[in-house]
């Protein structure tokens, strides 16, 4: 019997497994033990028991200082979500600035990859948006943010309740900050894309579908950085629901598709590694950041940058109204941007530069013609038609990465779009500005034979061999 209860009860005392055990080889001292045990155990117990009364009485007396402690944390975790260096406080950079605006005002335009040397505000530029980006709604606690009106938006649940409700808006809808989801060097394509929710699996015997990253940044941005350094089928996932704005994930028996639309942005260094062509054309448009060199501007760089970290919060609210002034600015551009055309003329010059240029496909037209439409939505509200000038503030950023790379020829890709835009869209000025250039290689050619013929000895060096007389 002494064994029977040991074996029941052996994890309240281990003084009293120890006495039993001692009983069972004397039998004389076996009451004595078990007498001493069971005191043991009782005053074991009644300390053990004081301790949980004690815990209850504290939890009980405590609520108020527990509550205050939890909401003190989410508050630090609140302030530190939020410590982000603003948007509109990053110092130069205006590419980066313009690519990243144009971006949020047609969501379309297929993203941007910022390359560039380290330290340069690549990452802190892309961060900074988050206290841009508007409110959305959602349907509450569904994991697609399906849109509670569009079933172009909605996940898989959402489609079949709005079927269910007979095409109206679903009820239970909220409204949530747009989402900014970085993607991590460690990602698994099982993590990205989504995979059998184990949980479920063994608690409930059930397949269940878990959503990925792409899910969670539906309807927001999708930021990678390093994405030079990611390895390609995760690249390639990525890039393919970007571009097709839907995932579907067929593994371990479940077959699901759900709406994932984000506007893509990579950053990274190219002297830790190159990006295929066939992953660079997938981007939309494309940076290249250098260092600043100017003085001034680095000197005020650093200054924005102490004055936020030795106090954030004063800082983040000085700037809340070119932060608000801003965020206007973007919400009145997407309205305005179905009004912008571009017209037939431009397309045709626009379709003739990709084709001089090389450029694969026909990405590159589609890209520079939805963000010209973009940018004069933006910078000039009071125009409808793009014009020659808009497309040559843009089109360098939108093909530059679409060319075929010569890794001998000196030249910037960016140089050649440049060029090739002057000599597409400004032909007279492009032709006449070649002939003056030919006729004055030709003139620089006549003098020199002059020269020469006048004396043999023109344009040598002094003792130079002259050729057999």
């Amino acid at each position: 019997p002494h064994f029977r209860y040991l074996s029941s009860t052996w994890w309240m005392s281990s003084s009293t497994s120890m006495s039993l055990s001692a009983g069972s080889s004397r039998s004389r001292s076996s009451s004595r033990s078990l007498r001493s045990s069971s005191r043991s155990s009782s005053s074991r117990a009644g300390v053990f028991g004081a301790r949980q009364a004690g815990h209850v009485r504290a939890t009980a007396t405590d609520a108020p200082r527990i509550e205050k402690t939890e909401n003190a944390k989410q508050d630090a975790m609140t302030r530190t979500q939020r410590a982000v260096f603003p948007f509109v406080r990053v110092v130069g950079q205006d590419q980066v600035k313009t690519a990243l605006i144009l971006n949020m005002v047609d969501p379309k335009i297929g993203g941007v990859l910022i390359m560039g040397d380290r330290g340069t505000g690549k990452s802190t530029a892309v961060r900074g948006l988050m206290t841009l980006l508007p409110e959305i709604d959602v349907v509450e606690g569904d994991a697609y943010n399906s849109s509670p009106s569009d079933p172009e938006l909605m996940g898989p649940d959402c489609i079949d309740a709005f079927r269910e409700n007979g095409g109206e808006p679903l009820p239970n809808a909220t409204t949530v900050s747009t989402p900014l989801v970085e993607l991590p060097l460690g990602a698994t394509e099982d993590r990205i894309c989504g995979t059998i929710d184990i949980e479920k699996a063994l608690a409930q015997g059930i397949k269940a579908f878990e959503p990925g990253l792409l899910a969670k940044a539906h309807r927001g941005i999708l930021y990678v950085d390093e994405v030079n350094l990611l390895d390609d089928n995760i690249v390639d996932v990525v890039l393919d629901s970007a571009a097709g704005g839907w995932n579907t994930v067929e593994r371990e028996g479940i077959s699901v598709s759900h709406p994932s639309q984000y506007i893509l942005v990579g950053s990274g260094n190219p002297d830790e590694g190159e990006m295929r062509p066939q992953l660079l054309d997938r981007f939309g448009m494309s940076v290249e950041v250098t260092t600043i060199m100017n003085s001034e501007e680095r000197v005020q760089l650093v200054k924005e940058r102490r004055a936020f970290d030795n106090d954030p919060e004063s800082y983040l609210e000085a700037v809340m109204p070119e932060e608000e002034d801003l965020r206007k600015r973007i919400a009145e551009a997407r309205l305005r941007l179905n009004n912008v055309v571009v017209p037939r003329p431009l397309k045709v010059k626009i379709a003739g530069l990709c084709a001089e240029l090389g450029v694969d496909g026909l990405r590159g037209d589609l890209v520079v013609n939805r963000v010209a439409r973009a940018y004069v939505a933006f910078s000039q509200p009071e125009k409808t038609e793009v014009e020659a000038d808009d497309v040559a503030a843009i089109v360098s950023i939108c093909l530059n990465h679409r060319m075929r790379k010569d890794p001998l020829d000196p030249i910037d890709g960016g140089y050649k779009v440049a060029m090739m835009f002057r000599k597409i869209f400004n032909s007279d000025d492009w032709e006449a500005e070649q002939a003056a250039k030919k006729k004055a290689e030709e003139e620089a050619a006549a003098k020199a034979a002059a020269e020469l013929k006048e004396n043999p000895r023109s344009g040598k060096k002094a003792g130079a061999w002259g050729g057999l007389p």
